[in-house]
Parts: structure tokens; C-alpha cells; sequence
């Protein structure tokens, strides 16, 4: 009788193209350049993101809980929504996406399976943090934080389960213990020189940091890279004072999915106001705008449904679009 094979199934090999995004983001990772990564929600965000030039993006678990359920980001997003929602994401860009993944849904059993998930989703990277649960959002107060003990051997099984499948994939260890409950900037500096030489992280997010000296302090004592976002008073640091001060990665972690937010408030109010003209009027503010308006159509790839009917369907199948119409939308415009 024949033994089993060795070799990995099917379902756990890695796709030519999520394992060239994923030797990307390493690249990314250790140049001598910052790299400055949006992030936010949905596939079309993270594909304008890329058509404006930036190189990775970020899938944030509060922007995915507010957008997807309406609620606040405190652990309610389960592993299934957010390996599915990067799998779309990671599916419809040519960019590194980098995964929020909350504290890895449960203890160390819990996040090696989730992070075998993660890993077959196609991102290139995920965060898991070390908050205890139910997390909190970790710009809110009210974190607390795990034993750095446990967090370091929930990362330990991060990486085994990560070897298992593709060693390209980055995993990145979240510091959330700055403001948290208990913790100093003192401990949260041990926390992520552990996290990454006892924990094998590829890359360490210190979140939330006060004060460019101790930006400074962290990574020239953390032995690999460093994400942080400003958590500072007064204006955040520019990418090349974050380069300078040692970090890799500035992260902008809502960005995207903020401004589209905001741009919806703005509108409807306007709409409700005024009518018909505060749609004219957004139309022509944005076809007016130097970068044009965002145009839907391309983002969600509307051209591709064309080439599949004319290459697959038989010429009685194929739709008369010579002689049919369709509604314009008019809030937007092409960009030129």
C-alpha cells in the first residue's frame, strides 16, 4: 500500500501571482525608501490606490466592520469576512495588500489555522495585534493587552503556519500597547524587540506613537522593519521625516475609505439641500479637478464584461450594443 505524499495539496500552493506580490512587498519592505501605504475599504478603493501610483495597500478592520456591519471595530468581524473580503481585494489589483487581522481570532490554536487562511487568501501580508478580546479599535481607549509571553507565541504559531504554505508571505506583529492599560512606551519598545526576535515577525507596527524620539529610539533597537501611524499631538511627521527617523512603512490606514466617506456626507446634505444642481455642481467640481473624476466604469473593470461576450458567447448570443442605450450617471467624469 502506497504511503501518503509529503507534498502540500493543491488548495495550499500559492498562485504564481500572490507569490510575485508577496516577494514584492519584501522588496518593498527593505529598500532604502519609505513606502507610504493608503488603506481602507473595498476592491475598487485599492484599485484606485494603485492607478494613482501607490505600491501596496492596507485592508483595515474598522473601515470592513463600519462599512460591512455599521459597527464599531471591536472584534465582531469574523475570520471568513475578512479572508474573503482580501481575497476580492488582492483579486482585482496588482499591488501588495496587507491584511488587518485583528488578534488572529482566538489564542495561538486559533491563529495558526486562521493565518493558513490568510495566507491562501492572495494578500501579501496580514497584522495580528496583541490586544486581549474583545479587541477595541486601537486608536480608542479601553485596549488591553495580552501577556507578551502569549502574544510572542501567538506569533511563533503565525510563522510556523505561515512556513507550512509560503514563506514570502509577511507577517506583521501589532504593538497596540501604547495607551493601553498597564503599559508604557518602555514596554511596548521590549514587546516589539520580542515579538520580533522571539516571535519571528517580519515586520513590527508600533501604533499610535507620541513623539518622534521614541520613533526614533524603536527602530533603532527593533532588529526589522517598522509600521507605525502618528498618534502624536501637532502634525504627523512627512514620509521623509518618518524615513529619516527610521521607519519603512507609514501607514494611512483609513484614508481611503475616509475621504469616500466624507465625499458621500458632503454630497447627500448638499442634495437634500438644493436638488438637482448639487449633482451638477459635484460633476463639474470634479471634471474641473486637475486629477478628473474617478471613473467607475474602468476601476470595476466594466470593459472586461465586453471582451468575455465576444470571446465566448456564439454570435447569436452576443448583445446589440449598437442599437441599445443604457442610463449616463452624470456624478462623475472620465479623468482626461
Amino acid at each position: 500500500m502506497s504511503q501518503p505524499s509529503e507534498s502540500r495539496p493543491p488548495e495550499s500552493q500559492p498562485s504564481d501571482e500572490a507569490n510575485a506580490k508577496r516577494r514584492r512587498f519584501r522588496e518593498l519592505l527593505h529598500r532604502d525608501e519609505i513606502l507610504v501605504m493608503p488603506g481602507g475599504f473595498s476592491p475598487v478603493l485599492a484599485k484606485m490606490a494603485q492607478d494613482v501610483g501607490f505600491e501596496a495597500y492596507f485592508l483595515a478592520g474598522s473601515q470592513l466592520s463600519a462599512f460591512l456591519y455599521g459597527y464599531p471595530d471591536v472584534g465582531v468581524l469574523g475570520l471568513r469576512d475578512v479572508v474573503d473580503h482580501a481575497r476580492h481585494m488582492a483579486a482585482r489589483t496588482d499591488i501588495p495588500v496587507l491584511m488587518d487581522f485583528d488578534t488572529g481570532y482566538g489564542n495561538a490554536v486559533s491563529t495558526w489555522y486562521a493565518v493558513q487562511e490568510g495566507v491562501r487568501s492572495g494578500a501579501a501580508g496580514l497584522q495580528i495585534e496583541d490586544q486581549e478580546a474583545p479587541k477595541k479599535s486601537g486608536t480608542t481607549s479601553g485596549r488591553k493587552c495580552i501577556s507578551r509571553a502569549e502574544a510572542v507565541g501567538k506569533y511563533r504559531a503565525a510563522v510556523a503556519a505561515r512556513d507550512e504554505i509560503d514563506g514570502d508571505f509577511v507577517i506583521t506583529a501589532r504593538c497596540d500597547a501604547l495607551g493601553a492599560q498597564d503599559e508604557t512606551f518602555e514596554t511596548a519598545l521590549d514587546r516589539c524587540v520580542a515579538y520580533a526576535e522571539e516571535g519571528g515577525a517580519d515586520l513590527v507596527w508600533l501604533n499610535s506613537v507620541q513623539t518622534r524620539e521614541q520613533l526614533e529610539r524603536a527602530c533603532a533597537r527593533v532588529p526589522v522593519p517598522v509600521l507605525t501611524i502618528w498618534g502624536g499631538e501637532g502634525p504627523s511627521p512627512t514620509p521623509q521625516e518618518f524615513h529619516d527617523l527610521g521607519v519603512k512603512v507609514a501607514l494611512y490606514p483609513t484614508i481611503a475609505a475616509s475621504a469616500a466617506l466624507d465625499g458621500a456626507w458632503y454630497l447627500l446634505n448638499d442634495f437634500k439641500d438644493r436638488g438637482a444642481p448639487a449633482l451638477a455642481d459635484w460633476a463639474s467640481r470634479m471634471a474641473g479637478s486637475p486629477h478628473g473624476g474617478a471613473d467607475f466604469r474602468t476601476l470595476s473593470a466594466f470593459g472586461r464584461v465586453r471582451e468575455l461576450e465576444e470571446r465566448f458567447l456564439p454570435p447569436e448570443a452576443q448583445r446589440d450594443y449598437a442599437s441599445t442605450w443604457g442610463h449616463r450617471e452624470t456624478l462623475t467624469a472620465k479623468q482626461p
